[in-house]
């Protein structure tokens, strides 16, 4: 987003929450849009399979504090993830087993 600010002659933007996207997951470590070849997850104890990739809607161009609007992520995200006429980012899991997940938990992807 910065790098496209500059492009454009605009103050670069702040940090945007993660909440934008309403996550239920997030993970941490992986590389970039790796998500984009994974099968199946598991967290913790409990599996789950990838359904499909997520495309995003304009409620990420909201700031869910203070409810201000803007441009972005969409904008960027939409430079380098979009096809089919939309964009994307992240994906949708469907569990296969019961059970819960915590902050912290192993995450293997496949």
């Amino acid at each position: 987003m910065e790098e496209g600010a500059r492009e454009r002659g605009e103050p670069p933007p702040g940090p945007l929450s993660p909440l934008r996207f309403r996550p239920s997951v997030v993970i941490d470590g992986s590389v970039p849009f790796e998500e984009d070849g994974w099968r199946e997850v598991r967290i913790g104890g409990v599996d789950f399979r990838v359904s499909e990739l997520c495309d995003r809607c304009a409620v990420t161009i909201i700031d869910p504090v203070t409810r201000s609007k803007g441009k972005e992520p969409l904008r960027t995200l939409a430079r380098h993830r979009r096809w089919d006429g939309k964009t994307w980012f992240g994906i949708r899991l469907v569990p296969r087993t019961r059970g819960e997940i915590h902050v912290g938990d192993p995450v293997t992807a496949r």
